[in-house]
C-alpha cells in the first residue's frame, strides 16, 4: 500500500509549493494512471515515492513504513523492491543493454538460468532482441526508454513507479508496454504511471489521479 498524508514539497522557499498536501492511498495491487497539466507536480511526486527526495512536511508510506524514518541502508533495500521508469532513462554508460536490464537481479549474485532466460525473453517483447550487446549511447530515446522499462519490470516489482513510459515511442510499442505493465498487475504489482496521453487513458479502463499546481484534485474512475 502506498499513502499519502498531508504531503508537501517545496524545492525553493521563495516559490510556490511544488505539492502541497497531498492525501490519496494507492491499494496493494491497484492500477493507476497520474495525470495534469505540465508543472502540476507528477516528477516531484514520483522522486518522492523513489526516495531521491523526501517530504518536507506530511507523511509518505511504502510498505507500511515512513520514508522519512528510513536509513540509506533501508532506502536501498525498498528500491530493490519497486520498479522505477524515469523520464532521463538513468542507464549506466559502461554496460550494454542486457547487463543494464539484468542489473535489479545481478545485485542479489549470480544470475540463475531462468532469470537469464527472463531477460532476454522482456528484451525481445520490448523490440530490443537485436540490440542485447549495444550500449546506451549507441540506442536512440525511444531504445533507452524501453531499456529502462525492461529494467523495471524484469524483477517483477511490488510497486511500479513509471513516468511517461511511453513518451518516446509509437503507439503500437506504447500499447504493447501498457499490456506488459498490465500482465505485472494482474500479478500484484502495485502500478503508478504519469501520462499526457489521453489515448492510452481512454484504451485501458484505470482509475486516473488528478493533480494541478502540486495539488490533489480528484480520481476518476472509468
Amino acid at each position: 500500500m502506498i499513502q499519502l498524508h498531508q504531503v508537501s514539497y517545496q524545492y525553493n522557499p521563495h516559490e510556490p509549493a511544488a505539492l502541497s498536501d497531498l492525501n490519496f492511498t494507492l491499494e496493494d495491487g491497484s492500477f493507476h494512471f497520474l495525470n495534469g497539466p505540465s508543472g502540476a507536480g507528477k516528477t516531484t511526486l514520483f522522486k518522492l515515492m523513489y526516495m531521491d527526495l523526501k517530504p518536507v512536511s506530511g507523511t509518505l508510506t511504502l510498505f507500511d513504513r515512513n520514508v522519512a524514518n528510513l536509513t540509506r541502508e533501508e532506502i536501498a533495500h525498498t528500491r530493490r523492491r519497486m520498479g522505477l521508469v524515469f523520464q532521463d532513462f538513468r542507464l549506466l554508460d559502461h554496460l550494454n543493454v542486457r547487463e543494464n536490464v539484468s542489473l535489479p537481479l545481478s545485485l542479489h549474485g549470480k544470475m540463475t538460468k531462468s532469470q537469464e532466460k527472463c531477460v532476454d525473453e522482456i528484451l525481445d517483447w520490448v523490440g530490443l532482441g537485436d540490440k542485447l550487446n549495444a550500449h546506451p549511447n549507441c540506442l536512440s530515446g525511444g531504445e533507452k526508454q524501453r531499456v529502462g522499462i525492461a529494467r523495471a519490470v524484469v524483477n517483477r516489482p511490488k510497486i511500479l513507479v513509471a513516468d511517461e513510459p511511453t513518451g518516446n515511442v509509437d503507439d503500437a510499442m506504447g500499447q504493447r508496454i501498457m499490456h506488459l505493465f498490465t500482465e505485472l498487475n494482474k500479478h500484484g504489482t502495485t502500478v503508478l504511471l504519469a501520462t499526457h496521453d489521453q489515448s492510452l487513458i481512454r484504451s485501458f479502463n484505470y482509475p486516473v489521479i488528478h493533480l494541478d499546481k502540486g495539488k490533489y484534485v480528484k480520481t476518476v474512475s472509468v
